[in-house]
Formats: C-alpha cells, structure tokens, sequence
C-alpha cells in the first residue's frame, strides 16, 4: 500500500542562504521540492545481525546528496515517488522528530542502547543547515545520556561538533565520515551534490580533535574508478584524526542499478564497461549481495587485492580495521551507572 503524499511546502527553506553555507559549498543547479510531515516515530528497527547497531533514527526522507549508488533509493516508492530523480528532488523533513524522540526515549522500557544517525539517508545533507532537525534530536539524546553513532558525506556535522563532544562525555558517541574518492571531480560523476572529499575530512579533523572517536568509511569502493584512491584516504583520514577504517563493496539493488548506470553514462562513459565488468567479477558475476558484514566476503583476486592494500595501509598508519561501516566503539570517559549496550529490545520504533 503507498503511504499518504507528506504536505508540499509552498516555499522551503534554502540552506545555502543560512550561516552554514560554509559547509555546504557552491549551491547546486538543481531543482528543489521539500515536504513536511508529523511523524509518529522516528526510532527504526532493524533485526539484521550484520549490522551492529538496532536502532537508528532518520530526520529526513530522500537525500539531495544524489549518490548514483545510494542503497535507499527504492524506499522513496513507498511514497508514490521514483528511486531517480524523485529521491534526491523531494525531500522530506520530519518536522517534529526531536519531540517524538524525547518521547520515545522516556519511556520505561528504553534501555539506552546505541542509536544510528542514520539507517537510510544522510542526516546532514544540504536540508540540515535550514532544519536542523538532527542537531535537535542530538540535543535530545545528549539530554537523555543517549550513546549515539554517527555515518554522514555530509560535512555540515562539524557545525555539531561541540555537541558531538558533550555528548560523547555524558554517554558516548562516534563520527564516522563516509568517503569514496579522494579527489572532487572524480566523485561529482557519481555522488554530485555531497560535500568534497576535503570538506568531509577538515569535519573529521574538528570532530577528532574534541576527543570523540572517529572514523572513516570507504564506502562503497568503485571498481574500475576508486580501488587506487584506498591508500590516499587512509592517509588523510589518518591524519585528521581518525581511529577506524573499514571498506565496503559497491552493490547495486533493485532500482539502483538502472540509475548507477544511466548517472556514470552520463558523466563518465568510457568507464561503463570497465566499472560494470570489475564489479561482476569481484562478486561472483552479480552487482548486488547483502550490503554489511560483506568486507571480507568480497570475491576473486582483484577483491583481495584491494583488501589487501586495505589492510597494509591500516596497520601501517595505526587505524583499527572495522567489520562495518559503523565501529563498536562507544566509552565515553565518564560512564552513567548502567550498561550501554543492554541487549534487551526496549521499545519498537517503526520504520523510517
């Protein structure tokens, strides 16, 4: 059943006309639409034990970022909307999320378990800078000493950086800076409107230098375009502070294959066959499988190759190599009384 349409608004709010434009860059050519709706709950669930954290919390629908190969487009058709252009032109701002998340994490049964910013799509795109609406629900989990992990390309998240830090003393918290390319022009082919690979690792480097865990995701790799960038990334992301460091595939589900393919046609086509051909080998002639706990379960030599360089630039720069994109790596330097990683399921939020 397609879900009710959320409230178009009539005139949304331009980020790059706010104090923030510093994070964000030159505004894009590129048509907008934003919604609203009242969400009546912005926790998710997910019960998959390849992912290492059950709860995530995902202010808005949709992500103007427009990364050709973002794993959540086909759930902008639970809208009535496409998985093209529709998930990166209509966004959707949960406007009440921080006042559903108070609630949610005041009840009884919450048992603080660590919460994902975000599951589905980045909570520091563009939009943020105008809604702020994950810095709101980073408030609520700082007043309820709610350990939180943090995944973003966005990097608009050093604009939380303070918060970040108080938060992580009261009860833990971790920013992970996603990063595929190490140049910009090679990443605008297929991620057009994220921040620069710079950009994302100065956020890092403020982050890092506040105390809190950080770490960088090279996530996806794309074969035929990015397996020679592993070593640089590393470097930098090394130098700006980072902790961790994982690598993950590129899979292409569902409708996001079609739109991967006519986005690189467009931008790169002389790099279609070379890209497709590589990803079939390195997964066993399909370009698409599960798309976490995956790292080492990459298949044929070339995979293990670029595994390998992974790893040799790991330990020679000190960074502890993840399983997922996310690390476990929560310890807070002045703990609550209680347990931070309580097992029992607590409340079920629903879905994103």
């Amino acid at each position: 059943m397609i879900a009710p349409v959320p409230r178009l608004v009539s005139n949304p709010p331009n980020p790059w006309r706010t104090t923030e434009v510093e994070w964000l860059g030159e505004p894009p050519v590129a048509g907008l639409e934003v919604f609203e709706e009242r969400a009546r709950s912005v926790l998710s669930r997910n019960d998959s034990p390849d992912v290492p954290f059950r709860w995530s919390v995902n202010p808005y629908r949709g992500c103007f970022h427009g990364c050709a190969y973002c794993y959540a487009r086909p759930t902008h058709q639970y809208l009535g909307w496409g998985a093209g252009s529709d998930f990166e032109r209509k966004i959707v701002a949960k406007i009440n999320a921080p006042q559903i998340l108070a609630r949610q994490l005041g009840r009884r049964g919450w048992k603080r378990e660590t919460i994902l910013f975000s599951g589905n799509t980045d909570a520091w795109q563009p939009l943020e800078a105008s809604y702020g609406l994950a810095r709101a629900c980073l408030e609520v989990c700082r007043d309820h000493a709610q350990p939180v992990a943090i995944i973003t390309k966005g990097a608009l998240v050093a604009r939380d950086a303070e918060l970040i830090a108080a938060l992580h003393r009261r009860a833990g918290a971790q920013v992970t800076l996603s990063l595929s390319f190490a140049d910009s022009p090679t990443a605008r082919r297929v991620e057009p409107h994220t921040s620069s690979p710079a950009r994302r690792l100065e956020a890092l480097r403020r982050i890092a230098a506040l105390g809190v865990p950080t770490g960088i995701a090279i996530s996806p790799v794309v074969p035929g375009l990015s397996e020679s960038h592993v070593p640089e990334l590393l470097e930098r992301a090394a130098q700006a502070g980072a902790r961790s460091a994982s690598l993950t595939l590129l899979r292409l589900p569902k409708e996001v294959e079609a739109v991967f393919r006519e986005r690189l046609t467009e931008s790169a086509p002389e790099r279609v066959g070379k890209v497709f051909a590589a990803l079939r080998d390195m997964r066993g002639g399909k370009t698409s499988e599960s798309a976490f706990g995956e790292r080492m379960r990459g298949r044929g030599p070339r995979w293990q190759l670029v595994v390998d360089l992974f790893e040799l630039h790991c330990r020679r720069l000190g960074l502890r190599v993840s399983e997922t994109e996310i690390p476990v790596d929560l310890t807070p330097p002045r703990p609550r009384q209680g347990t931070l990683f309580d097992s029992s399921p607590g409340s079920r939020g629903r879905g994103t």
